[in-house]
């Protein structure tokens, strides 16, 4: 046995000892190439059955104790690789089949000598060095598994939600067209408004009774990722509730309205969306919802004819008429894909072969008086027009009478590309009313359509996330990405560099830019602007202010004047990083910050994580191999480590404002990639464009970019958790109030374990009235409610795929409050894969 134990020690100190040397060229930590010389020793002691394998060893454990505290401190997560190992080693030893067998010196054993006498002699002589090493192993493993009580990461304390006003129906978003507010009831856009606040006045569920929750009804819709989709192919819709039917899109782009009391399909809409593996993205986020002009004088309130298809199955709950002057019929799910009717109220879907359809909300029918038979062709007057390159996957928004799309241009494919137009068409007609190009931000008159000479500029920056508007301001706020390639900034004209990765505030009439705020200078890491901007009347120390709240992959959040673009919150420059640089490149002297920010520690070798020394050690001697000096380190043909990483703090999940309290709940997460520039030289047979993670070959640019998360050879993020949080804060004031982590890694590991180290995740919150957020997102099958005033979980239950979309509450035709997600899982992240949509409402008490 103590043979083994020591052939196993040497097994594992031989990469030690081999990696331990490299990482101390690199100018890393010496620790590993002592361990891995130590524990050689020791294995070799061990197997001379000598007692100072004991000493030793004992002396590397105490050594290993104080240096895993030294530089972890008092954390669980931290301090479990550094000595796990180690001190499985130390247990191994001082089992009695190993250590009954060691000796002092060499004894000639005479024939009428047992063993088991001589063992027993000889471990009387050593006991300093057996009880060293146990009293050593023991002391390690109740300094270890006492930090698990020590709760050495997050930030406690409460949010005051104290506010007196109960007036918030001027805070909470512009009518809808046809005159009248989006009742309480429902869900008129994909952030509820146009305001973008992902905030319901609805208090029936609340603190109290949210842990009542239960399924009330549960759908497959059948559209579910199949063997030749692109890697990203994802469930990330939010419904919107109009009357008492629910509206949804699906991954390719799918239509379907459900009764909002059942989750039976009413009707189907497929524009039959050809796959093609060049789209870097096969999502859809929404639909986008005009309320038409007829009023509210259309709305059939008789819910009981629901059943026999002729009638709307509408909100009476309220005991008020409905904002909507949708008729829903129950069509007994028939699918329209070519049938086509006149239009009042339009639902309108985006999808990802670049067309734009306007459906008729009550059969799902295209509306023939808008643009070609019901559908406009986004393509017209693009410079490029490569199949699959250009797309929208986040719901256009309606406001001012127009109807403003932008879109996802691929990242890293090709120099020349479609622009990242946006344009504004007529909501009623289709006809082109103004086109803004962030490239040629001056020249906004409507372009000819059928017009090959006018086109727009190339690649330029693009807005993939979902716009918000104040129809009383008359402006459209538009978050904006990056101009292609995005590691490359050399293409880029001086408009371009000023609208990227910014937020534009548009003239609803005209298209003409207003003003702009950058979040990044010379952007040459991809930290496109991801979410949509909150608006809110944010009550500030100089008295009530428009506010505009933006959330960036940085882990910034921007409060500013949405009238004049100014920071409420402040907003500093501070010197960023210059070195790295390839020819023809410059960087930023200095970038943005606001005061309000959930920005990460710059990362050190000691942030280094891992499932044990060695891989830990691996994830050392990368980031001691890859360029890093901190955040806004360019982008190198030697490697760069980016953090915040692509992933971004936040994406486009973006964050839940109160405005009655002026306070945010969003999801901070935390992922660091590494960013690697291929001269075009150099690129060889490399496979290309399989989407934004990978090799992209940015065809007609000197250098391909490779791109990825930064992981150990386990795959495990290389830095240490938490990865993924939930947080609170003060938007008048810029206070974080609490950040706990937030996830379990049950659903990322080989064994199921509940392990809450806070992982990562893709998707958004809501907020209700109720004091109650809503939050699924992480990178685990879990769907949460948290208690808003601190984070706490107050309702928590497992759900069959991967909830990687923001979900929404509604009241149904009974007055019942509905809490509705859509989980149908990640592509590109790895959680489980689906097409359900399910309802939560508060169980029947009388039962």
């Amino acid at each position: 046995m103590e043979k083994l134990v020591a052939i196993i020690m040497a097994v594992f100190a031989a990469p030690l000892l081999i990696g331990g040397a490299y990482l101390l060229s690199l100018g890393g930590s010496p620790y590993y190439v002592i361990a891995g010389i130590t524990m050689l020793v020791t294995a070799f002691l061990l197997f001379k059955r000598h007692w100072s394998a004991y000493g030793l060893y004992t002396v590397f454990i105490i050594a290993t104790v104080a240096w895993a505290l030294w530089e972890s401190g008092f954390y669980w997560w931290a301090l479990a690789p550094r000595v796990g190992f180690p001190l499985i080693f130390g247990l191994l030893m001082l089992l009695p089949w190993v250590a009954n067998k060691m000796h002092g010196k060499k004894t000639r054993v005479s024939a009428d000598t047992t063993n088991s006498a001589l063992n027993k002699d000889n471990f009387k002589k050593n006991p300093l060095y057996y009880w060293g090493l146990l009293a050593s192993v023991g002391v390690g493993a109740l300094l270890s598994f006492g930090s698990l009580a020590n709760n050495a990461t997050d930030k406690l304390g409460e949010l005051d939600l104290t506010a007196t006003s109960t007036d918030t129906s001027a805070n909470l978003g512009d009518p809808l067209s046809n005159g009248e507010q989006t009742s309480e009831g429902e869900w008129s856009a994909y952030g509820r408004t146009d305001y973008g606040q992902r905030y319901s006045p609805l208090t029936q569920i609340n603190t109290s009774n949210v842990k009542d929750l239960e399924l009330a009804w549960q759908i497959q819709t059948g559209d579910v990722k199949g063997p030749n989709d692109v890697g990203e192919t994802t469930y990330q819709a939010t419904p919107l509730k109009i009357g008492n039917a629910l509206f949804m899109c699906t991954p390719h782009n799918w239509v379907l309205a459900l009764d909002a009391d059942s989750g039976e399909t009413l009707w189907k809409f497929d524009p039959k969306v050809e796959k093609n593996l060049q789209r870097q993205h096969q999502t859809c986020r929404g639909v986008s919802y005009y309320a038409g002009q007829a009023g509210a004088d259309n709305v059939v309130a008789d819910t009981n004819t629901a059943a026999s298809g002729n009638s709307s199955v509408i909100n009476t709950a309220t005991s008020k008429a409905t904002t909507s002057n949708v008729m829903v019929q129950k069509i007994a799910g028939n699918t329209f894909d070519n049938a086509s009717t006149q239009c009042d109220a339009k639902i309108f879907i985006p999808t990802s072969d670049a067309k734009l359809y306007a459906l008729d909300p009550n059969t799902g029918q295209r509306c023939q008086d808008f643009g070609d038979d019901g559908a406009l062709d986004l393509m017209h007057n693009m410079p490029f027009k490569q199949a699959g390159y250009y797309y929208s996957t986040s719901p256009p928004i309606v406001a001012g009478g127009v109807i403003i799309v932008a879109g996802a241009v691929n990242d890293n494919y090709d120099v020349n590309s479609p622009s990242g137009v946006i344009r504004a068409y007529d909501v009623n007609t289709g006809e082109l009313m103004w086109n803004w190009d962030s490239g040629d931000p001056d020249n906004t008159a409507p372009f000819d359509v059928n017009d090959p000479t006018q086109v727009y500029r190339t690649s330029s920056p693009n807005s993939w996330s979902t716009a918000s508007a104040d129809e009383a301001l008359g402006l459209a706020y538009f978050p904006m990405g990056n101009r292609t390639p995005d590691q490359l900034g050399s293409y880029r004209n001086a408009a371009e560099e000023k609208y990227a990765t910014s937020v534009v505030a548009l003239d609803l009439k005209t298209g003409e830019a207003r003003w702009v705020q950058q979040f990044v200078h010379h952007d040459l890491w991809d930290m496109d602007t991801p979410a949509q901007p909150t608006l809110l009347d944010l009550d500030t120390a100089d008295g009530v202010q428009p506010a505009l709240v933006v959330p960036t992959k940085q882990g910034d959040v921007y409060v500013l004047n949405r009238a004049t673009g100014e920071p409420i919150v402040p907003i500093k420059e501070r010197p960023a990083p210059q070195g790295y640089l390839v020819a023809g490149e410059h960087a930023a002297p200095t970038q943005p910050y606001s005061a309000l920010s959930f920005e990460p520690e710059p990362l050190t070798e000691k942030d280094m994580w891992g499932a044990s020394l060695i891989d830990q050690m691996m994830c050392r001697i990368e980031f001691n191999q890859l360029n890093y000096d901190g955040r806004y380190t360019p982008p190198s043909v030697e490697g760069t480590l980016v953090y915040p990483g692509n992933f971004g703090t936040f994406n486009w999940g973006g964050i839940a404002v109160d405005p009655k309290n002026g306070v945010m709940f969003g999801m901070p997460t935390y992922l660091a990639f590494k960013s690697k520039l291929i001269p075009r030289d150099n690129l060889g047979d490399a496979e290309t464009n399989k989407g934004e993670q990978g090799v992209n070959a940015n065809k007609g640019a000197d250098y391909a970019v490779e791109m990825g998360p930064f992981l150990s050879p386990l795959g495990v993020p290389c830095q240490q958790p938490p990865w993924g949080t939930i947080a609170g804060a003060n938007l008048a004031t810029g206070e974080i109030a609490y950040q706990r982590k937030n996830g379990t890694v049950q659903d990322l590991s080989p064994i199921p374990l509940k392990l809450e180290l806070g992982v990562p995740g893709i998707g958004g919150p809501i907020i209700t009235q109720g004091g109650v957020a809503f939050l699924s997102a992480a990178t685990e099958n879990n769907f949460r409610a948290y208690d808003l005033k601190n984070g706490d979980v107050l309702w928590n239950v497992r759900i069959p795929a991967g909830g990687q979309a923001t979900p929404m509450t509604y009241l149904n035709s009974k007055g019942e409050q509905m809490v509705v997600l859509v989980a149908g899982g990640h592509g590109s992240v790895g959680t489980t894969i689906g097409d359900y949509v399910m309802a939560y409402k508060l169980a029947d008490q009388a039962e």
